[in-house]
């Protein structure tokens, strides 16, 4: 039998392609002679051209051409340019508002007993045909409860072209004399004005520092005393610590600086059981706990129970 060999293949000869240098000829065919990348736009050239040119090439032309920009945007705000240009524009936009109807004709006021309603409307600052749009209420709002009476405000749009105001008023509790003008006051303590406090002379009368602070308690519980309510004058604070009620003849009735309630249960009691008021006095001294004291116009004390 005669042996197969594999011929060797002669010298320089070139070796048949296989499948996978074909596969590589094609490989590197596409990336020679592939597709074509899209070259830049315009637009963009030109902006990486001067991105570049201007970050890297011209820095100081760059800071001096944003310095001027800056300059000029200053110079145009505190010319008022600016300022006027943008006024024209509202200006102009609220007058078509106002003409399509939305222009501010009616404000409609409740809750207002001493406030008058010009006072009212000044404080609003409304303009008549000023667009509804526009009106500011915050700061509208914020103006009416500066006004002496205003407790609270609500102020709201009515659309078309109304704005309703609601207030609530401060209530006046009583008049305190502070050595300079008369105040009236309200429960807290609050003082509310100076302006027409002779409407109130049916109120309490306080006097002396702080009293407004701490009346409150005392004149409602004098209001409980028919007889002690009828001849009160003057509630007079002593020292911030304690209480005097003046009479309306004159005497002053002094009372202890805590637990003072039942003294005017004894109060009550030597005015309508006793007819003390019938008497030459000008002190009665209910401090004590356990005594009371007078002391008579001609300034002889006597204590209380002993005839007179």
């Amino acid at each position: 039998m005669r042996p197969v060999t594999a011929e060797r293949p002669k010298r320089g000869a070139r070796a048949a392609p296989g499948p996978r240098n074909a596969r590589g000829a094609r490989a590197s065919a596409q990336q020679k002679f592939g597709k074509r990348a899209k070259p830049p736009g315009i637009v963009s050239r030109a902006y990486w051209r001067l991105r570049g040119w201007l970050a890297f090439r011209r820095p100081m032309l760059l800071l001096g051409a944003a310095a001027v920009i800056f300059a000029l945007i200053a110079a145009l705000f505190v010319s008022g340019t600016v300022a006027r240009a943008v006024r024209q524009v509202d200006g102009t936009m609220d007058a078509l508002v106002a003409d399509a109807g939305f222009g501010i004709s009616e404000v409609h006021l409740a809750g207002n007993q001493r406030t008058p309603p010009e006072t009212i409307l000044a404080a609003l600052g409304f303009r008549p045909g000023e667009s509804i749009f526009a009106a500011d209420l915050q700061s509208a709002r914020a103006r009416l409860m500066q006004l002496d009476w205003v407790a609270d405000a609500d102020v709201q749009r009515r659309y078309p072209d109304a704005i309703s105001v609601r207030l609530v008023e401060k209530l006046p509790f009583a008049l305190w004399d502070s050595g300079r003008a008369v105040y009236v006051v309200e429960r807290s303590g609050r003082l509310i004005t100076t302006r027409d406090s002779a409407q109130f002379v049916r109120l309490p009368h306080l006097v002396g520092a702080a009293a407004p602070k701490d009346a409150a308690e005392l004149v409602d519980a004098v209001a409980a005393h028919r007889a002690i309510s009828a001849r009160v004058r003057f509630y007079r604070r002593v020292s911030q610590r304690r209480w005097d009620l003046i009479l309306d003849s004159g005497v002053v009735v002094q009372l202890p600086e805590a637990d003072w309630k039942p003294q005017l249960d004894t109060l009550e009691w030597l005015i309508v059981d006793k007819a003390i008021l019938e008497r030459n006095l000008s002190e009665i001294d209910l401090r004590s706990p356990r005594n009371y004291f007078f002391l008579l116009k001609g300034r002889q004390q006597k204590e209380g129970g002993s005839e007179l």
